[in-house]
């Protein structure tokens, strides 16, 4: 029974099923039984996660003030 696990930004919700069926799918080629499948979404805020030193809040300010759901919940 494969787990697959995906760590991400906040996605907007109406792309997870999608996102879950095309993983799902890519198992079922391979001659596992879709029911097999577990996918798990991990979303987390720009400002719980960092790279290079930096919070991706402040490194990909830019982007998360174009997609609004990428901006934190979190009040500063």
């Amino acid at each position: 029974m494969p787990i697959v696990t995906i760590e991400t930004w906040p996605m907007e919700k109406e792309r997870k099923p999608e996102l879950i069926k095309k993983i799902t799918d890519i198992f079922v080629e391979f001659g596992m039984p879709a029911q097999a499948v577990t996918v798990v979404i991990h979303e987390t805020q720009l400002d719980n996660w960092g790279s290079g030193g930096e919070q991706h809040s402040v490194k990909f300010k830019d982007l998360a003030e174009k997609l609004p759901h990428l901006k934190s919940s979190h009040k500063p």
